[in-house]
């Protein structure tokens, strides 16, 4: 439930007077500064009317048509790209699952308490409709493993079947979307002690291969249901705390447990691989790494996936990408926001995400990604949060498309560096927003900020009864 002040309790009616505050400085007079007043009937969500977007896009396209961008041609590009939301912002990565006993997870953690969660599928795919009709451009829902439906039976992970997400495949097509999958390695008694597809015990190792094996073969059907491939990733938590004394043998056991896990072809799945640097209780080594998938990826022809939050606290992923695709044939981005470690923080747009996406448009490497979000936040509004990050997203795709590549690359090839340096830094004045809010007009959605009454109200109508 919203809580105002409108009743005034607690404040001081000095606030309505003019009121100065000295600064004093040693060896100077006091200097006396005005004391801000709270902002009064001042609306910070406004909605602009179609006419006012219009005129402003007019003279946004003229602005951007003498540097020889097409803002059309942006905007249907930059909508059409497909977004992949992570059903994991709405419950804070708890899942449905019905277990028998408690689990020694060894899992993920969300922070915050932020009423409203998702507590069922029901309510899930709920938030996830209110969502999706905030957010301009193609949306997938991404799903994983422990998110079935079960009626209530514990079932285990490596028995799921489809018809334990045809709720979802229902819901999907219904609405004309397209899944995504993820097996879910973490959260269970037999990843408790930090291993899992590598893990020396064969009876473990075995059961997650199972479970690999039944999700891809869940992935395949969705694929079927909605008439288009469903990309399935592939994450493991396996690794060690300190300075293991082996670090050859998971390796090597990772390979032999996904080569069998991948071993058959089902049509429509389509794999990824996903590396880590480091994780709670495996800072020391992680089996998966880097190198490890990569190269992993490249040898059996399935997709590698580059989580923007899981290298190292200052190293960005986009100076990777034209590396990678000289090799790979196709890529998966996590779109996440670390902040010191893989905190997964909701996406904002910063400087990280949009390189990610200027080099892509700079190398015309755009549909060689599938772009999917990866994070949770449970201290704010989880509807707001899934709007925040995937609208800021969608702006750095647009931002990108909105550049005049050939332009500035031509400067470079011409050693015109500082007039390089200048135009590039020209782009962060040019009148993108105004682009972002035709877009948003063309798409049915709220323009600029305008989102947050909608959010606002849902919280009250809806969320604020989930107790």
């Amino acid at each position: 439930m919203l809580i105002s002040n409108a009743d005034g309790g607690g404040c001081s009616s000095a606030w309505l007077e003019p009121q100065t505050v000295d600064l004093v400085v040693a060896g100077s007079n006091p200097v006396s500064h005005p004391k801000l007043d709270p902002p009064m009937n001042v609306n910070l969500f406004p909605r602009p009317s179609d006419k006012e977007i219009e005129h402003l896009y007019q003279h946004a396209r003229d602005a951007y048509a003498q540097l020889g961008v097409d803002t059309d041609r942006a905007i249907e590009q930059a909508r059409a790209v497909p977004i992949s939301l992570h059903c994991w912002q709405a419950d804070d990565v708890v899942g449905f699952e019905v277990r028998e006993g408690a689990v020694d997870s060894g899992g993920l953690k969300a922070t915050g308490n932020y009423p409203g969660r998702a507590r069922n599928g029901d309510e899930m795919r709920q938030d996830l409709d209110q969502v999706m009709a905030l957010l301009p451009g193609v949306q997938r829902v991404n799903l994983h493993a422990f998110y079935a439906e079960t009626d209530g039976k514990p079932v285990n992970r490596d028995a799921l079947e489809p018809r334990h997400f045809q709720r979802w495949m229902d819901w999907a097509k219904a609405r004309g979307i397209s899944l995504d999958f993820n097996p879910t390695f973490f959260a269970h008694p037999k990843a408790a002690d930090g291993f899992t597809l590598s893990h020396p015990d064969t009876g473990i190792r075995h059961f997650w291969v199972r479970h690999g094996q039944a999700c891809r073969r869940i992935a395949s059907a969705m694929a079927a249901s909605q008439g288009s491939p469903c990309l399935i990733n592939h994450w493991i938590p396996d690794g060690a705390k300190d300075h293991p004394a082996d670090r050859w043998g998971p390796r090597a056991r990772l390979i032999q447990s996904l080569d069998e896990m991948l071993a058959e072809k089902l049509p429509g799945c389509v794999d990824s691989v996903e590396s880590k640097l480091f994780g709670i209780g495996s800072e020391d080594y992680v089996v998966g790494s880097f190198e490890f998938y990569s190269h992993y990826a490249l040898s059996r022809g399935v997709v590698f996936c580059l989580d923007m939050g899981h290298f190292h606290p200052t190293e960005t992923i986009h100076d990777k990408l034209s590396a990678l695709l000289q090799f790979h044939k196709r890529l998966l981005v996590h779109v996440s926001r670390p902040i010191r470690w893989d905190s997964d923080h909701v996406v904002i747009f910063n400087d990280d995400v949009r390189a990610v996406f200027q080099e892509l448009v700079r190398g015309n490497a755009l549909d060689r990604v599938t772009v999917a979000l990866d994070f949770f936040d449970a201290s704010i509004n989880r509807i707001a949060a899934y709007v925040i990050g995937a609208r800021a997203t969608r702006q750095a795709i647009l931002y990108a498309l909105l550049e005049p590549v050939n332009g500035i690359q031509d400067l470079e090839k011409a050693g015109r560096l500082a007039q390089k340096l200048a135009r590039m830094e020209g782009m962060k004045q040019m009148p993108w927003g105004a682009v972002w809010d035709m877009l948003c007009l063309r798409s049915g959605v709220p323009p600029g900020v305008a989102w947050v009454s909608a959010v606002e109200s849902y919280e009250r109508e809806v969320l604020a009864k989930r107790r």
